[in-house]
């Protein structure tokens, strides 16, 4: 039987236009907003998502085959993010992807066109759904997406014999999600960690390293933020319950989201935010809250008093990424690509200028020819006791989504 695309509840709408306008889909890529085109966004990109009525082009799990043309065509066109592609000081080249093609002589036509998760897919849907070529080789989506896609069908399996580094220097913690086990469709082209962050000026000085300190330390009443991303704060309520995010069960979230209740009624909480907590932890009018480590790379370094802390009980990640969609051309070429990045100096170099979380094992020497105190910083190279304490938000039926997000909606007043 074929896989039939589930219809998005108001409550799953309501979450995503949380995200694009102030959540993780707004993430900066530097100084830049992830989710610059939110304004052009409508209910009817949001209803790309959908997928009412159309079907799958295949069973679920298997990608539809295509025509290669890699060994004819020296090409490749790949959609990314704004900013998460380094460039040389002058801005006017990519350096890794330029030293790519004079390796394999494969040019690559690099698009920054993804502003969003929900925008992108509404202009690459019509064509998947259709069984035809996108125009795209490789693209850089956020995990529930790909998950998605990879779930409909739209997106090709990849050839293990093409990509040597990337199944050898692959970060433990990146290597077998729930909806890509073994990474048969997609690899990471980063990593996005939700950690504690505080301004010890703040503080005066103490250390925020718990959850239950977040909500239940009284010096810290009125001065606490949590974000509007289920996932991410229920994810990270869950693990400081002793629950594990990856295999928890209906009451564990209702006992997180009890947790988080209390916090608002005893108004330890000053507000669920997205990405702009950044100006008010900055500022001080919040002491300590949940945070993205790419915001809190960008602060410390004009904000000296912005700290960080991982929680004993562990912490939530989630990536961004790489997927050959169904009827690509140059299927070969991208994965060729996708291997390329997981070389060690080349994985650096990109991780030296985009700042995120690298999910290439083994980077750290070579980020440390770069600059040593890149390397040296756990929230671009986790470190092994760090990794040991990364979590995955497990995956959610429909049914489940509508549920959990309509129960944090009424939490968050949304």
């Amino acid at each position: 039987m074929e896989y039939q695309p589930d219809s998005l509840s108001a409550a799953q709408f309501a979450a995503m236009r949380r995200s694009l306008t102030s959540g993780r889909g707004a993430l900066t890529r530097r100084s830049v907003l992830r989710a610059g085109g939110v304004g052009a966004l409508t209910v009817g990109g949001l209803a790309a998502l959908s997928g009412c009525g159309i079907p799958p082009a295949k069973r679920e799990g298997q990608g539809p085959a295509s025509t290669d043309f890699s060994a004819k065509e020296k090409s490749l066109s790949f959609s990314n993010w704004t900013e998460y592609m380094d460039v040389s000081e002058d801005e006017k080249s990519r350096p890794t992807l330029e030293a790519f093609t004079r390796r394999t002589g494969i040019k690559v036509k690099y698009t920054e066109d993804i502003n969003d998760n929900v925008e992108f897919f509404g202009k690459i849907k019509p064509q998947l759904a259709a069984g035809q070529d996108t125009g795209r080789d490789l693209i850089c989506v956020t995990d529930w997406l790909a998950a998605r896609m990879i779930r409909l069908g739209w997106v090709q399996k990849l050839d293990a014999s093409n990509l040597p580094h990337a199944y050898a220097n692959l970060s433990p913690q990146f290597r077998s999600p729930d909806w890509d086990p073994g990474r048969a469709y997609s690899y990471p082209w980063t990593g996005i960690s939700c950690v504690i962050a505080y301004n010890q000026k703040a503080t005066g000085g103490k250390k925020v390293d718990s959850v239950t300190q977040l909500l239940d330390d009284p010096a810290l009443k009125g001065r606490v933020g949590f974000l509007t991303e289920m996932r991410d704060t229920v994810g990270m309520t869950l693990l400081d319950l002793g629950k594990d995010p990856g295999s928890f069960t209906d009451a564990d979230y209702d006992a997180a989201i009890g947790r988080l209740q209390k916090g608002v009624d005893k108004k330890q909480i000053r507000r669920f935010t997205g990405n702009d907590y950044t100006s008010d932890l900055d500022k001080g009018d919040i002491a300590a809250c949940l945070a993205w480590a790419g915001d809190v790379i960008q602060l410390q370094a004009d904000n000296p008093d912005i700290k960080f802390a991982i929680p004993s009980a562990g912490y939530i990640t989630s990536s961004d990424n790489l997927l050959v969609p169904a009827q690509a051309r140059h299927k070969t070429n991208a994965e060729k690509l996708i291997d390329y990045y997981y070389e060690l100096p080349v994985a650096a170099q990109l991780a030296a200028y985009i700042n995120y979380v690298c999910p290439v094992d083994g980077v750290k020497d070579e980020l440390s020819k770069i600059d040593p105190a890149l390397a040296n910083n756990t929230l671009i190279v986790p470190d092994k006791a760090m990794v040991k304490k990364s979590h995955a938000f497990r995956s959610l039926t429909s049914a489940q989504e509508t549920a959990y997000e309509e129960k944090f909606a009424k939490l968050i007043g949304a």
